[in-house]
């Protein structure tokens, strides 16, 4: 069973940081890709980040050279950090992992609980 326990939201004025970690219940090297998605109130899920077993990175052009993903395989973990917050980018933050199904071309999805993140003017 995978889990993804997401850990370090919170409230932050703008101009802030903050680092977001997910922790993965097993080698993130079982995993194609992991990422990070938000969700605003109102709004549809988005992908902010996401990291490939490859090191290929990816962001959102609305947290270019803001927003970075970075990984630590001896903790299974996933991070994002995010610098130069802005009130924008409040939402909760969930943290994603996919592996393809061997001898397929199926993908499972694996999602953490979420953190919230807030931003105040």
């Amino acid at each position: 069973q995978v889990q993804l326990v997401e850990s370090g939201g919170g409230l932050v004025q703008a101009g802030g940081s903050l680092r977001l970690s997910c922790l993965a219940s097993v080698s993130i090297f079982s995993f194609n890709a992991m990422g990070w998605y938000r969700q605003a109130p109102g709004k549809q899920r988005e992908l902010v980040a996401a990291v490939t077993s490859g090191d290929a990175t990816t962001y959102a052009d609305s947290v270019k050279d803001r927003f970075t993903i970075s990984r630590d395989s001896a903790k299974n973990t996933v991070y994002l950090h995010l610098n130069n917050l802005k009130p924008e980018d409040t939402a909760v933050y969930y943290c994603n992992a996919w592996a393809l199904v061997p001898g397929t071309i199926r993908r499972n999805d694996y999602w953490g609980q979420g953190t919230q993140v807030t931003v105040s003017s």
